[in-house]
């Protein structure tokens, strides 16, 4: 799952992805840009091969914004969308 989402922004370099998950049930939201992947709430590890997302996180919506990302001013360019509308973009 974050290995697609990933993949999805090396092809869309314009684009950053917000994805909110539950994890084990906790929150945790997810900036993936250009092929790299960020918690926004919990600390993320410096070795890229520890998943940020787990396969078994439950995705509870994503945000395409524009590039670059500005918190204080967002660009969105679709909000809200369900794993399964994200991934026929895919």
């Amino acid at each position: 799952m974050q290995d697609t989402l990933e993949n999805y922004t090396k092809k869309h370099p314009g684009e950053v992805l917000l994805v909110r998950v539950s994890v084990d049930g906790e929150l945790d939201e997810i900036a993936i840009f250009k092929g790299f992947s960020s918690s926004l709430m919990r600390p993320t590890a410096f070795d890229p091969d520890i998943p940020v997302l787990p396969d078994h996180a439950e995705i509870l919506e994503i945000d395409r914004l524009v590039s670059p990302y500005d918190p204080a001013n967002p660009k969105y360019i679709q909000r809200g969308l369900t794993w399964d509308t994200m991934h026929s973009l895919l």
